[in-house]
């Protein structure tokens, strides 16, 4: 999760709700179907391996990214409970990318409900957060002849909050564009990066890889501002109001459509609530932390009977890293900042302490500034020098 744009406000979203009981069974709410038929999953989705193809599409050019050839990949991966969907991701080729060549997956960070929120689809908006702050970073990438792939890590729901979902992704993408014969990319060198959201499906992806895809042949990945541990977040904000309310709001919307035996948050809000979350439901980061901002989850609850039912906490704790028993083979970097009020830091320590237990090297760099955005700039060049020395084969440090 991730706190982008809180002082950039582009309108309101209307709060006019009147509190009430919720009506019986409220079920979850999905987001609009994209318009676009790529986008869907084919009728014999469950006949496909994880990781392969279904389909690809070459793109027209993306403003910001001037001589990058730009493909659409959908695959087939896997849901939270082990179900077959399709996810896509979009893939950036310079013209001096070698074949085999290095290939960088870039979990970019996702603070959304609707699939307007998708990479694929933000890389053609002129988004200019994206040109600003992405574009700059991963031309100097691009440019050095790697390949980068932004898989939608937040799968065909828009399941915000489902962290474990988004490495699942993260790794059949990278199997996807190394089977896609026309990017000539099989026996590429593959690393990872992402900060916040983003990393929060990088660092699935690294604890998961050596038994989801153990075939992959990964350098190592490099995370930053990483919520480790959604149960303490959670603990951490109660019952008081935040300005950003609404992403925990998302986290709650998408958990729910990724769990909705589970985790049944709508069958728990009142009127206000159920409105609340119609109108999040398609939303992107502004609108989301728009509707949301200074809100509590003690305005739009009707029940709390979810804090202590089993079944939702244990869909919390499946997504908390801190508590998953699996252990990286690659090595990492890890950055973030001690004074980070946005996530539980501890939660970082105390998971990197494990893998350095377990022998993984791990580099961790801090930076001492209490906002969690600037802390993803600071940090980011030194996550690609560290990249680029794993991609040239330079053993990995470690701060352990």
């Amino acid at each position: 999760m991730s706190r982008p744009l809180l002082l950039t406000v582009f309108g309101a979203v209307p709060l006019l709700m009147a509190l009430g009981a919720a009506p019986a069974a409220a079920a979850p709410i999905y987001p609009a179907p994209d318009p676009d038929p790529f986008f869907s999953a084919p009728a014999d989705i469950a006949a496909h391996a994880p990781g392969e193809v279904l389909a690809t599409r070459p793109m027209p050019p993306i403003f910001g990214f001037p001589g990058i050839g730009v493909t659409l990949v959908k695959f087939r991966s896997t849901n939270s409970t082990g179900g077959p969907i399709a996810a896509t991701t979009t893939v950036l080729r310079p013209p001096n990318a070698a074949p085999g060549g290095p290939l960088l997956s870039y979990q970019h960070i996702i603070n959304g409900l609707g699939t307007k929120c998708a990479v694929s689809h933000i890389l053609y908006t002129k988004d200019p957060n994206l040109v600003v702050r992405e574009a700059p970073v991963l031309n100097a990438l691009l440019w050095r002849g790697w390949t980068i792939s932004l898989p939608d890590h937040l799968g065909p729901n828009f399941a915000y909050g489902a962290a474990k979902l988004g490495g699942l992704i993260t790794l059949d993408s990278i199997r996807a564009v190394q089977h896609a014969p026309e990017l000539k990319l099989a026996t590429s060198p593959v690393a990872m990066m992402g900060y916040s959201g983003g990393g929060m499906a990088t660092s699935w992806a690294a604890a998961l890889q050596s038994r989801y895809a153990p075939e992959l042949r990964m350098v190592g990945a490099a995370v930053g501002g990483v919520p480790m541990n959604l149960v303490k977040m959670i603990e951490g904000l109660g019952y008081q109001h935040h300005p950003a309310f609404g992403l925990a709001m998302a986290a709650a919307i998408g958990l729910e459509r990724e769990y909705p035996s589970k985790l049944p948050v709508s069958n728990s809000m009142n009127a206000a609530g159920l409105a609340l979350r119609n109108s999040m439901a398609n939303g992107c980061t502004n609108d989301i932390l728009v509707a949301g901002a200074g809100h509590a989850v003690t305005d739009f609850a009707r029940s709390y009977s979810l804090l202590n039912d089993r079944g939702a906490r244990e869909v919390v704790e499946e997504n908390s890293l801190e508590l998953f028993d699996g252990i990286p083979t690659i090595p990492l970097f890890e950055w973030h900042s001690p004074k980070d009020a946005l996530i539980p830091v501890d939660a970082i320590t105390h998971t990197m302490d494990h893998y350095c237990a377990a022998g993984v090297p791990v580099q961790t760099q801090l930076f001492p500034t209490p906002d969690h955005l600037t802390t993803a700039v600071l940090g980011a060049p030194f996550a690609v020098g560290w990249i680029d020395a794993r991609f040239r084969g330079e053993p990995a440090p470690s701060t352990c």
